[in-house]
């Protein structure tokens, strides 16, 4: 039998994202526990953040461009955060 191997993250959407967190969940910060080997794109599509909506993310306060986000794993204790466009005026 496989052993199933968790890692602990914290999760962080803001502004408009934070509507794709679950429901009755209060703030924008989620503790998650998450199979070993999850990528920040297996989180994005996970909570169904749209591609052209995940436009700055952070793992740790360090950018992860969109083509590293598919092969970029998390590790235990990591925080991912993602922002949207932010329009300004």
């Amino acid at each position: 039998m496989e052993t199933r191997v968790t890692i602990r993250i914290a999760f962080k959407l803001f502004a408009s994202l934070s509507d794709y967190l679950p429901e009755g969940h209060r703030g924008n910060r989620l503790e998650l526990e998450v199979d070993e080997g999850t990528t920040v794109a297996d989180m994005i599509h996970r909570y169904r953040v749209p591609e052209r909506s995940a436009h700055l993310v952070l793992v740790n306060g360090h950018f992860v461009p969109p083509s590293e986000r598919a092969r970029r794993r998390l590790a235990d204790g990591d925080e991912l955060a993602i922002w949207p466009p932010i329009a300004g005026g």
